[in-house]
C-alpha cells in the first residue's frame, strides 16, 4: 500500500449529543430510538482530549451540537486547553450563540460546517447568517445541503450565490433506509456536476484496500464514550477503539488498510489521511453506510 504522509494534526468527530430541534425527512438518525442523549460527564471528556498525544481538532457534532446545555463552557475549555475545535450544526442557534462560538475558537478557528435544511429555513435568510458568522470567525466556514429530488433543482443556483458570497458550498446525497436513494442517470449527473459527496467527485466513494489514517489520526466518538475507527466502523460495530472514559481506549500504531467498499467520511477524504485521487465507486451490490454526521467537512 501506498501510505500518505503522516497528519501532524489529528481529528475527533465527537457525537456529542443526539438531540435534535429538527426533524428532517431525509435525516439518517431519525432511525436512533433515544433522540434525546447528551455527553454528561464533560470533565471527563475534556481530560480525555486534552491527553490524546500530539495536536488533535474537536469536531463537535450531534444530533445538533449548540442543544447541549454546556456547549459554549465546553468549546471554552477545549480551546484553552489547546485544542482546535470545529463544528457541525444545523445553524439554528440564535445568533449571539453562534457568534460567541465564533469569538471562543477565533485565535485557532477549525470549520463550521453548517447544514442547509431548506425544509426548516430559506436559502435567503441561512446565507445572510452564514456571512455575519464567518466575518467573526476568520477561519473555514462550509455550507452543506442535502441533495433531495426536491432540493436538487435549486442547489446549482444556490451554490453560485454562495459562492458569490465567498462561501464554500458542497452537496450530499440522500439517503433512505441507510442507502443512497436511487436516483436517476441525469439526478447522478447533476450531483457529479455539483461536485459529489462533500465536494469528493463521487457520489458513493470507495477506497477499499488503501492505507487509510483513520483509527491513528482520526476517530468517531459518541456521547458514552464509545470509539470507532471511522463511520463506516462505526455503522458495522467492527474496529472498535474502546471506550475513551474507562482507560480501555486504544488508537492504531499507524495507516491501515481502509475495509469498506463505500466511505462517507469526510475528514479522511480532505485532510489527505487517505489517497482519493480515482477514488472508485462501489460496485453493483455493495453497502452504503449510514453516518450520524449528515453534514462533515
Amino acid at each position: 500500500m501506498s501510505v500518505p504522509p503522516y497528519p501532524i494534526e489529528g481529528v475527533v468527530s465527537w457525537n456529542m449529543n443526539t438531540t435534535c430541534n429538527y426533524r428532517c425527512s431525509y435525516c439518517t438518525q431519525r432511525f436512533l430510538d433515544d433522540r434525546a442523549a447528551w455527553a454528561r460527564d464533560l470533565p471527563r471528556f475534556i481530560d480525555a482530549f486534552l491527553a490524546l498525544p500530539g495536536d488533535w481538532e474537536i469536531k463537535l457534532s450531534g444530533g445538533e451540537p449548540f442543544r447541549h446545555p454546556d456547549f459554549l463552557q465546553l468549546v471554552q475549555a477545549l480551546c484553552e486547553g489547546g485544542r482546535r475545535v470545529s463544528v457541525v450544526t444545523n445553524f439554528s442557534a440564535e445568533l449571539p450563540e453562534l457568534l460567541e462560538f465564533a469569538r471562543l475558537t477565533s485565535g485557532r478557528p477549525g470549520v463550521i460546517s453548517a447544514s442547509l435544511h431548506l425544509e426548516y429555513t430559506s436559502a435567503e435568510a441561512f446565507l445572510e447568517r452564514a456571512r455575519l458568522v464567518a466575518l467573526a470567525h476568520r477561519g473555514s466556514l462550509c455550507v452543506t445541503c442535502v441533495a433531495t429530488r426536491d432540493n436538487l433543482p435549486r442547489l446549482r443556483e444556490l451554490e453560485a450565490s454562495y459562492r458569490a458570497a465567498g462561501l464554500s458550498f458542497k452537496v450530499q446525497p440522500e439517503k433512505q433506509d441507510r442507502e443512497v436513494i436511487d436516483y436517476s442517470a441525469h439526478e447522478r449527473e447533476q450531483l457529479i456536476q455539483l461536485g459529489g459527496h462533500n465536494g469528493t467527485g463521487k457520489i458513493e466513494p470507495c477506497f477499499e484496500g488503501r492505507a487509510c489514517w483513520a483509527g491513528a489520526r482520526y476517530f468517531i466518538v459518541d456521547h458514552k464514550g464509545e470509539a470507532f475507527r471511522c463511520y463506516p466502523a462505526r455503522r458495522y460495530r467492527k474496529q472498535r477503539l474502546g471506550n475513551l472514559l474507562d482507560g480501555s481506549f486504544r488508537l492504531f500504531d499507524g495507516a491501515a488498510a481502509c475495509e469498506y467498499r463505500y466511505c462517507n467520511c469526510t475528514v479522511p477524504q480532505q485532510r489527505g489521511m487517505v489517497d482519493v485521487t480515482e477514488g472508485r465507486q462501489p460496485t453493483d451490490g455493495a453497502q452504503s453506510v449510514a453516518t450520524g454526521d449528515t453534514s462533515s467537512c
